[in-house]
């Protein structure tokens, strides 16, 4: 049966981010469409855990050829985007890293439902294990309080 968060994520307020938009991105390299993060609503020292969102929105770059007349955000995207999340989390926690963060794969990767223009999609990125020039955080996306992916993310400081 598909997970449901521990925390009600339609209690958060996503109209008050803990960092937004353009606070993330001062710290990632991302740019442009690739941007993907509308911000982050819940950041704690105390757990490594954060909590940021995407609004998919109907004139999003990728509707109009991903599928035509039925637009459904990409699970590449998905994974990007939680790709973000983690990097941006790892940034917070592990001060000490300078450079560039780089993608170095993926575990336990499953889709489990759809998102589309309209949709909220809220990740859930917890860290899991952290080296000098790896780490790895489980990121899970939801629509509401619904699974809709899941997967490791393995980043690398290079």
């Amino acid at each position: 049966m598909p997970e449901t968060p521990t925390i009600d994520l339609t209690q958060l307020d996503f109209t008050k981010p803990v960092a937004t938009h353009a606070q993330i991105y001062t710290r990632l390299l991302q740019a442009g469409r690739f941007a993907l993060l509308d911000g982050v609503a819940r950041f704690s020292t105390e757990e490594p855990v954060s909590i940021g969102f995407k609004e998919i929105r109907a004139d999003d770059w990728w509707c109009t050829d991903h599928v035509p007349g039925r637009p459904l955000f990409p699970g590449v995207l998905m994974i990007e985007a939680g790709a973000q999340l983690a990097s941006w989390d790892y940034l917070m926690r592990h001060s000490e890293q300078r450079g560039f963060l780089g993608f170095g794969g993926l575990n336990e990767t499953r889709f489990r439902g759809q998102v589309e223009p309209g949709d909220r999609l809220v990740f859930v990125a917890r860290e899991l294990r952290v080296r000098k020039t790896m780490f790895i955080y489980a990121v899970k996306g939801f629509v509401e309080n619904s699974l809709v992916f899941e997967t490791e993310v393995i980043g690398v400081a290079l």
